[in-house]
């Protein structure tokens, strides 16, 4: 979650950084500070709040000039949001300075020691042991990648440090347990981040930091180790998007600029996908095809808008390869002693490739034998090279806080997962995966059509912002746009909002069906599921025979919803499995549209972030 920034070159080290940390305000957080290296010693400010009172802080009492620091936005864990607990924190003599993201689950103990010897700790937070251990580790002249390396061996935990010594005034040292940390290299200068997004406008050359590692970055080098100081491998990589893709491009958020792009997301994600003879290829998924032969049972694993995107996996899987598909809580999945072997398949959905909890359960399945293929959106994250093979989706990066069009792209790459599985068992044949490889090619075109239409629904979500509760409804794969129709409503407007599958109207739901209670009801394809169809009709005229104001959202051509609806949203027709890629778009809009009706900021909704990086 946590923000981190750090920088040692020739600019002016406090603009690189609060540059970096206003590139990262996406990820949520709740205070910011600066530490810089100047004159021969060591400068720092931190505020609670949003960014602006640290530059305002930063205006009233700037610090002096240099060119070598470190920058943290932060997530409160451990102590409450105050200016004491923010970062960067110091040790007594104010030489050292640490940022820190993640959490050290042995920092009481070492809280203890510490104050056994003496030493006077101001914060309630778990990093602030890091500053003194570090400055006991590192006396005056001595070498502070050493001293990262000795302590980063006592600590418990999840973490990413970035730390300075005053001593050491042209040096940045990083460590990396569990929680992102990307190098940037640029001419005479070098960056330390926890997203490439910090440093992107100076330099598109990274460096992938992996698990237990240290690097110490000066403005002409980089040194990496492993903690006990072995060297390790730098493996440097191009990031393929400019600082521009980063901005808000002329839209009032990046939800909304999001949102427009999802049909050149898409068309992206499809790019490179089949062979000159036709066949699907997936050139980072490297499981040999006879252990796919093999495969028994998928488990898909993720968290909130991914999960969805597994949900409707579990519906394209279970057609295209007849292998049973499990869809589980990351949160839940190792908890619950789940049965895998190596004829398991674990598919694992994260935007970001640092979610913590589905990573925990990459590393149990693997634990168990099982294969993991990772769908993830950022290129050298950790579930990915943690995982036995990966399909990158090329979303490009997101922003907002509620997922947009990394949600639709992870669709497209469950697509592209099942029908791969089903090419390679035999159990779909090529002439039907080209034909629905043509359909996903088709989608973006229709994307975009269905973007062109979308100003009813915004007058729509106006009329309704004053509602206290919106419920949704669905079947088949309808039934898992309905829950995150509902989640994006949570998260934007922050109202009470619930999705249902329809067949359940009956067993409970509909007792909170009351007069103009808003029902969002999607509506499968007459066409390719006629029996549901059918029902879900009927359900509409239930939940309307009671007083309920309904939004129907419907294939173009169907005509039988017409007389039930009080609003109709059309959408293109598409094959049926493939229709959670247009049937999600009006409820992106709709979300956004009601949240920023009710004043809210949908960029950075209360209490979110973008990538929940602790379990």
């Amino acid at each position: 979650m946590c923000g981190i920034v750090g920088y040692v070159g020739r600019q002016p080290a406090l603009d690189v950084i609060v540059a970096g940390l206003k590139r990262l305000e996406y990820r949520g957080y709740d205070s910011a500070g600066v530490a810089v290296l100047a004159d021969g010693g060591l400068a720092s400010a931190r505020r609670a709040g949003k960014l602006v009172n640290l530059e305002k802080e930063l205006a009233d009492r700037p610090l002096p000039a240099g060119t070598t620091g470190i920058g943290h936005t932060r997530w409160a864990t451990h102590g409450g949001p105050t200016d004491a607990n923010a970062h960067p924190h110091l040790d007594n003599a104010g030489r050292v300075a640490v940022v820190h993201n993640g959490i050290i689950e042995n920092f009481a103990a070492l809280r203890a020691e510490l104050a056994a010897r003496g030493h006077q700790l101001g914060s309630d937070t778990d990093t602030e042991v890091v500053a003194h251990l570090l400055a006991e580790s590192c006396p005056s002249g001595g070498d502070l990648a050493a001293a990262m390396r000795l302590v980063c061996r006592r600590l418990e935990g999840a973490f990413t440090l970035v730390a300075v010594h005053a001593d050491a005034p042209d040096v940045v040292v990083g460590a990396r347990r569990n929680s992102p940390l990307v190098v940037g290299v640029g001419a005479d200068e070098a960056f330390l981040a926890s997203d490439v997004s910090a440093f992107i406008e100076h330099t598109r050359s990274a460096v992938e930091l992996g698990q237990d590692q240290i690097v110490e970055v000066r403005r002409d080098r980089i040194t990496v180790t492993d903690f006990d100081g072995a060297p390790a491998e730098v493996r440097p990589y191009h990031v393929d998007w400019d600082a521009s893709a980063a901005e808000k491009g002329g839209y009032d958020s990046f939800m909304l600029k999001e949102i427009a792009e999802q049909p050149r997301a898409v068309a992206d994600t499809l790019l490179g996908r089949v062979d000159a003879e036709g066949a699907l290829t997936l050139d980072e998924v490297r499981i040999p095809v006879p252990e796919l032969r093999a495969v028994e049972k998928v488990v898909v694993v993720a968290c909130g808008t991914a999960f969805h995107a597994g949900l409707i996996a579990k519906y394209a899987i279970e057609h295209w390869t007849r292998v049973p598909c499990e869809v589980e809580l990351a949160s839940e999945f190792r908890y619950r002693d789940p049965i895998l072997d190596r004829r398991s398949l674990v598919v694992a959905i994260s935007q970001s490739g640092e979610t913590m909890d589905t990573l925990m359960a990459v590393r149990h399945a693997r634990e168990q034998g099982a294969k993991v293929l990772a769908i993830c959106n950022t290129n050298g994250s950790t579930i990915p090279r943690e995982s036995d093979a990966v399909l990158y989706t090329h979303a490009g990066p997101e922003v907002a806080v509620a997922s947009t069009k990394a949600f639709l792209t992870q669709l497209v790459a469950c697509y592209l997962v099942a029908l791969y599985l089903g090419q390679a068992r035999g159990t779909t044949w090529g002439d039907e995966i080209r034909a629905v490889i043509r359909d996903l090619a088709g989608i973006p075109d229709a994307l975009e059509r269905l973007l062109a239409t979308m100003e009813p629904v915004r007058a729509l979500a106006r009329s309704l912002a004053g509602q206290d509760t919106v419920l949704f409804l669905g079947r088949h794969v309808g039934y898992p746009v309905a829950l995150e129709g509902a989640l994006k409503l949570k998260e934007l407007a922050y109202m009470h909002a619930e999705g249902f599958a329809a067949g359940e109207l009956k067993h409970g739901p509909i007792a909170l069906v009351e007069r103009d209670l808003p029902v969002v009801v999607v509506v499968p394809s007459p066409r390719g599921r006629s029996v549901l169809h059918g029902k879900i009709v009927s359900n509409i005229q239930e939940i309307r025979a009671r007083g309920a104001r309904t939004v129907v959202i419907a294939e173009e051509g169907d005509e039988a919803v017409v007389p039930y609806a009080d609003h109709l949203v059309r959408i293109p027709a598409v094959p049926t499995l493939l229709q959670p890629l247009v049937a999600t778009v009006p409820l992106q809009v709709f979300a956004c549209e009601l949240a920023t009706a009710r004043g809210n900021e949908v960029d950075q909704p209360r209490n979110l972030a973008k990538s929940v990086t602790v379990e």
